[in-house]
């Protein structure tokens, strides 16, 4: 894979391996905000007076935030200096996160998460820009990969301790934790992270240049469409888990734990993965994603059986992530920053599309494991659409 050329590079050791913790914070963050409603989902329907399935519109609300929220900051906001806007962008977090804590009706609630969201796929693609770019040559895929660990360390220890804390202290105190974390980033960034001087040549004709190929659009297709079997199922992970296979509600952080692991090793093993073939990783992992969400449907109905598998979607589903990342960062060219943040947007596309889908065939009665059913229908369109994006790319040169 080839990446357009980046500054020369900052790389100073201990201090760049800080910002990058730092920047990792940041997705740690992001991570939580993103996953613990879905964990809490019955306790937040109980605290606003409604239906499980209507609150899962709250995880479409913040999938929104996000899918306005990135290409439109990528565009706008690429003349700025890059370590001053990820600090706007986790105070913005912060304040969503807190109106999120304090939201006391549905409505309210809806308007808070859309807001908490907006800034999600603009610092992901940011700060995958920064580290590209302040690492040593021929390091920038490996300083990217690092970024993407922020979700899969928030499912290991940050979403089953804000679901803790969700289940015993109130949901509320959940998203309370969440815009700390978001205020501490701001914090670090804006002292350990590198200052980068805007990009005076950027423009919005460039950014939006991107989008004339082809390939950038069935690349986010592919992530809109294919990510969205997962959400079809972890949307609601918690009532599955505590109907399907009869777990009490305090076992349910061990499980999301579980699956944070997954997004752990997968995200690993990608990182080992993209350097040898982007699109094959892509390919293995979507076949993969699906495979798992159709066993998890039978898998979900024994405790340890639920767990092993739910680990293994995990795997799949990071490994996609990240190669869906590193595709779009290419494909895009000179907006690498629309392209970024762009697979974040195109994510959450498949966020709002699979909570919507899985909460529709849980209203219509189809049972538990439908939405598990759903999300490996899902992620079948998802491989379609890039098996089409691959004959484009071999009539242009070689699998790469």
């Amino acid at each position: 894979m080839t990446l357009p050329s980046s500054p020369p590079s900052t790389d100073h050791g201990g201090r760049v391996g800080i910002a990058l913790a730092t920047l990792v914070l940041g997705g740690v963050g992001i991570g939580v905000t993103e996953f613990v409603t879905m964990g809490l989902l019955p306790e937040i329907a109980h605290g606003i007076g409604t239906s499980i399935p209507q609150a899962g519109h709250t995880i479409s609300a913040y999938a929104l935030g996000v899918v306005v929220g990135a290409p439109t900051i990528a565009i706008f906001g690429n003349r700025l200096p890059r370590r001053e806007l990820l600090v706007g962008l986790m105070v913005l977090f912060a304040l969503g996160n807190a109106l999120s804590a304090i939201a006391a009706g549905y409505e309210l609630l809806m308007l808070a998460r859309f807001v908490s969201g907006v800034p999600h796929g603009a610092f992901f693609g940011i700060a995958s820009i920064v580290a590209f770019d302040i690492v040593t040559p021929g390091k920038g895929g490996w300083a990217v990969s690092r970024i993407m660990l922020g979700i899969p360390i928030a499912n290991v220890a940050g979403v089953p301790l804000a679901t803790w804390l969700g289940q015993q202290h109130g949901w509320r105190s959940a998203y309370w934790f969440v815009a700390a974390i978001g205020v501490v980033t701001a914090l670090l960034v804006s002292l350990v992270v590198p200052h980068q001087a805007a990009d005076t040549e950027a423009d919005v004709r460039s950014e939006l240049s991107a989008f004339k190929d082809a390939q950038v659009w069935l690349t986010l297709l592919v992530g809109s469409i294919g990510f969205g079997g997962v959400f079809a199922m972890y949307s609601y992970i918690s009532p599955i888990l505590r109907n399907q296979t009869g777990l009490p509600a305090d076992a349910v952080p061990i499980y999301l734990f579980v699956y944070g692991v997954g997004g752990l090793v997968g995200t690993m093993i990608a990182g080992r993965l993209v350097d040898r073939s982007v699109l094959r990783t892509l390919v293995g992992s979507t076949v993969a994603t699906g495979g798992t969400l159709a066993l998890f449907a039978w898998a979900a109905y024994w405790p340890i059986p639920a767990a092993i598998v739910l680990l293994l979607v995990c795997i799949s589903v990071s490994a996609f992530v990240l190669a869906l990342q590193l595709r779009l960062m290419e494909v895009a060219g000179r907006a690498r920053t629309l392209g970024a943040a762009g697979n974040h947007a195109a994510l959450n596309v498949a966020n709002a599309l699979g909570a919507w889908l899985g909460g529709l065939v849980l209203a219509a009665g189809w049972g538990w494991q439908a939405p598990s059913f759903v999300g490996a229908g899902l992620s079948a369109a998802g491989l379609v659409v890039l098996f089409l994006s691959l004959r484009i790319h071999r009539g242009r040169t070689t699998l790469d």
